[in-house]
């Protein structure tokens, strides 16, 4: 019996990762609108045992090549159509570079190929239509279009989820993302987990087939203020597994306090070193700084860091007092002489701009 697009959706969500095929589905598909084209039926064709739900654009290659039947793709005007909040992907970090590989592949194929998930909205006079699962290739149409492809259009299947199951589904596509960072995902679980499982860590973890520990840490980096995340030079740098140990560190109020004021200093040295056109302070050494904080005084502090364009750190003043300026020199760093002499003039400027500088 042919299975709709409603059963197949809710295959893909299926509480077990590798289950086998699910047995035929009766129900009938939803109503859709006249303007919608219908794929022509297919003979169901066999599934593999250990399917994975993490292969999601496959299955919606299958979806599109007739495998399954009765499924509905709609051709849409992407200005019509809103992201929906509850999606990890921030849509606002997403731009022609970022994106640029899937604009050309869109625009190699002669269209979008994979179509996006989305769900009918009501009370929005500007929308028809929310993204579920395809946020970049949302942005990637509405690019072209504004780029010399004014007809291009958003190729789509309309979906009926509730906000847990549609969290579930973009938590899938979006899991196996290199360019959903850490802390979005983070902070993202942190929304999801009170507004889908009233605060109940076990039962998301279940839902969601995650290890609760894991889920855990997750959630405490997700608290993070931004004032801290300031410090490093892109969110992205924040990581799960080094930053932990910093949220915990934070639970502190007195050692959170001196966190926040070098993360403070951080931000401010990132901000001058972008305005010079010099690498930013590694990741590395942002959480070793912040990490370092509450012990006070007593631990070096790098006033100022120089590195090569790979990253890594040539030169840096741990410390300025009545005695003089201590510098450090990396090894290793690839920095020559002439690198290091720069280096060592830009520090002296800087420290004194900062009022700083030796003293006569």
């Amino acid at each position: 019996m042919a299975r709709t697009q409603k059963d197949y959706l809710a295959d893909l969500l299926a509480e077990e990762a590798a289950a086998e095929a699910a047995a035929p589905a009766t129900s009938a598909p939803a109503p859709l609108p006249p303007s919608s084209a219908e794929l022509e039926p297919a003979p169901r064709l066999s599934r593999t045992r250990g399917t994975t739900l993490l292969g999601r654009e496959s299955a919606l290659a299958r979806v599109a090549s007739g495998e399954v039947r009765q499924v509905t793709q709609l051709l849409l005007d992407p200005s019509r159509v809103r992201i929906w909040p509850g999606n990890a992907r921030v849509y606002a970090d997403l731009n022609e570079e970022n994106v640029r590989e899937l604009i050309d592949s869109i625009v190699a194929e002669n269209g979008q190929k994979v179509p996006a998930v989305v769900r009918r909205i009501e009370g929005d006079p500007d929308h028809d239509f929310e993204v579920i699962a395809g946020t970049r290739r949302h942005f990637a149409i509405s690019w072209l279009r504004a780029h010399s492809y004014p007809d291009m259009q958003f190729v789509a299947q309309v979906a009926q989820l509730d906000d847990e199951a549609a969290f579930r589904l973009a938590d899938l596509e979006n899991r196996a993302r290199k360019d959903v960072s850490d802390l979005e995902r983070a902070r993202n679980y942190a929304e999801a987990l009170k507004a889908h499982y009233g605060n109940h860590l076990t039962r998301m973890a279940e839902r969601l087939k995650l290890s609760k520990g894991w889920l855990s840490k997750m959630i405490k980096v997700a608290g993070i203020p931004d004032a801290v995340i300031a410090a490093f030079a892109s969110p992205a740098d924040v990581l799960l597994k080094p930053a932990y140990p910093l949220a915990q560190a934070l639970d502190d109020k007195t050692a959170a306090k001196a966190i926040l004021a070098e993360a403070k200093a951080l931000c401010r040295e990132q901000g001058d070193r972008r305005a010079r056109g010099l690498a930013p302070i590694a990741a590395a050494d942002v959480l070793r700084r912040l990490l370092a904080a509450p012990s006070g005084p007593q631990v070096a502090d790098e006033l100022y860091q120089w590195s090569m364009p790979s990253g890594r750190m040539a030169l840096s003043v741990l410390s300025v007092n009545r005695q003089g300026v201590t510098v450090r020199l990396h090894a290793g760093s690839g920095a020559s002489r002439d690198h290091l002499v720069n280096a060592f003039r830009d520090a002296l400027d800087q420290l004194e701009r900062e009022g700083r500088g030796l003293q006569p």
